[in-house]
């Protein structure tokens, strides 16, 4: 990629002499952590192993399905029909997908749900969930369709050190993108008698992905010197 050990290292949020280490093959004692953020700093994934390697019988993108199960299975209950993967770009030759689309046809709703394993581009993540809500929006009021179902979002992310440390040091833009209660998402994905919040809701995952968990967001408040 062009890029030297210090401009890997600052992207993934680890030291110089670690990226040093690691191209020295010296880094295997290392956090995992720390292994996933320079796999995805490098535009690679690395999910419980190192994927790529030789012989390796597990899928690059294991964290990802492990949540996309967990959701599935959660919301079953709920009277949720799921789809993993679902594209919403017609006619596209190459369309975006969203992780899991989620229906309900009793109550006419509809969840996109968006799931982040680690974060690299907050701000293009962001944009790129709205248009695909819109997306959804559009198919659902397109010819054919009775333009009365209800359409919000949520996002699910993995509850790394890594990754509650960023949404803590950015509560406010987290807090204001994702103003829904994260209990009221819980019982609406859970419960068949729930409503689903009209607005965008955030949740964690535990890091081994096995328990759904509210996502409390808090926002920072500053004061100026006086």
């Amino acid at each position: 990629m062009g890029l030297t050990q210090g401009q890997l290292a600052e992207r993934a949020g680890v030291s110089q002499g670690w990226i040093s280490e690691l191209e020295l093959g010296k880094a295997d004692a290392g956090w995992l952590e720390n292994w996933t953020s320079v796999a995805a700093a490098a535009g690679r994934q690395l999910a419980a192993f190192l994927e790529d390697t030789p012989g390796a019988d597990r899928p690059r993108d294991l964290e990802h399905l492990r949540r996309q199960e967990l959701i599935l299975a959660f919301a079953a209950p709920g009277g949720w029909d799921g789809t993993p993967e679902v594209a919403v770009d017609r006619d596209a030759i190459r369309s975006r997908s969203v992780d899991v689309l989620l229906s309900r046809r009793l109550r006419l709703e509809t969840a996109v749900v968006e799931i982040w394993d680690l974060f690299d581009d907050v701000g293009g993540s962001m944009r790129s969930f709205d248009g695909k809500v819109a997306a959804v929006v559009r198919q659902l009021e397109g010819p054919g369709a009775n333009g009365r179902w209800r359409v919000s979002g949520l996002w699910v992310v993995r509850g790394t050190r890594r990754n509650r440390a960023l949404v803590a040091e950015f509560g406010a833009v987290f807090a204001a993108k994702f103003p829904a209660s994260s209990r009221a998402w819980l019982e609406a994905l859970g419960d068949p008698d729930r409503p689903m919040p009209d607005q965008p809701g955030f949740m964690w995952t535990d890091v081994r992905g096995t328990r759904l968990m509210e996502g409390r967001l808090s926002r920072r408040r500053y004061h100026k010197d006086l």
